[in-house]
């Protein structure tokens, strides 16, 4: 694994659907990916991994709170 690596940092399901975040490293900027269902839905842009992280994990708290679950 490379620091360049794209990393999923968590994954959800509601039913038989799926969605997960990824974030991508890089020297300028870190990007937040959101998929459902294999799906970009979004991709977003932060100065530092420590913003990145905490916007995707909102985007989780949002998600949780409307009924997807971890996967067991």
């Amino acid at each position: 694994m490379h620091s360049t690596d794209p990393t999923v940092i968590w994954r959800l399901t509601r039913g038989r659907a799926t969605a997960h975040a990824t974030i991508i490293p890089g020297t300028a900027h870190m990007t937040v990916m959101w998929f459902f269902d294999g799906v970009m839905d979004r991709a977003e842009n932060y100065d530092s991994l420590d913003l990145a992280v905490a916007r995707a994990e909102d985007i989780k708290g949002v998600l949780l709170r409307d009924g997807w679950m971890e996967p067991s």
